[in-house]
């Protein structure tokens, strides 16, 4: 077990990193001419096609392989208590996040590629191809959250009654499930709290895995 709350740990940790490097990358480098004419946006794609590849396939099919690794190490933690069914619910609802994030990573990254090869011959074409494209991974994996806030609303709530964890790790949990759960309405701010506030649960859920994992080496070392 302390082996599953060490990896789970990390892999909370760097779920959050991955956020921070979206958050940086669309923030400081993402520059798409939205305004600009076809071709220009087209050529944007063209001159980053690898840069923009790499990072949706991060964002979207790395975050959902990592994210499965906690998914299953937050099962593991509930699996012997009280609270099995909710747990197992949550845990449905996790391994669906995985399954659409991944699905969106696969469609932006192979649909990117796509695009530049069309655009040599018809860059109408290309552009047309290019919103569909968009289109599916923000549906399936960057535009609404309501999945992955019920994940960790239900989390949460196994936590708190089954008292794992800190109380404010879990009221956090709480609130980025609401915030989750909130993009349901196409409001940009609802999805910025969600992978803010988010990024607070993941580190602070790392910390206290990692932490449940040296307690047990000190107490298999005291025994």
């Amino acid at each position: 077990m302390k082996k599953i709350n060490y990896f789970s740990g990390l892999c909370a940790i760097f779920l959050a990193l991955i956020y921070i490097g979206a958050f940086i990358y669309f923030g400081a480098f993402w520059a798409y001419p939205y305004s600009a004419e076809v071709a220009d946006q087209i050529l944007y794609l063209e001159e980053n096609h690898i840069s923009i590849g790499i990072v949706y396939f991060s964002i979207y099919a790395l975050f959902g392989v990592v994210l499965s690794v906690l998914v299953l190490g937050l099962y593991e933690k509930h699996s012997t208590l009280k609270t099995q069914y909710l747990s197992k619910l949550a845990t449905l609802f996790g391994v669906v996040w995985v399954g659409l994030v991944i699905a969106s990573g696969f469609i932006s990254v192979i649909g990117l590629d796509a695009v530049v090869n069309l655009a040599r011959t018809n860059v109408e074409k290309a552009s047309e191809t290019w919103h569909i494209v968009t289109l599916l991974t923000e549906s399936l994996g960057g535009g609404n959250e309501l999945v992955g806030g019920i994940w960790v609303l239900l989390i949460s709530l196994c936590n708190l009654y089954s008292k794992i964890f800190s109380k404010w790790l879990n009221y956090i949990g709480l609130f980025v499930g609401a915030a989750g759960i909130a993009t349901i309405y196409p409001a940009d701010i609802f999805t910025e709290l969600f992978g803010v506030s988010q990024i607070i649960w993941f580190v602070f859920m790392g910390a206290s895995f990692i932490s449940q994992a040296k307690a047990d080496n000190q107490n298999q070392a005291d025994a």
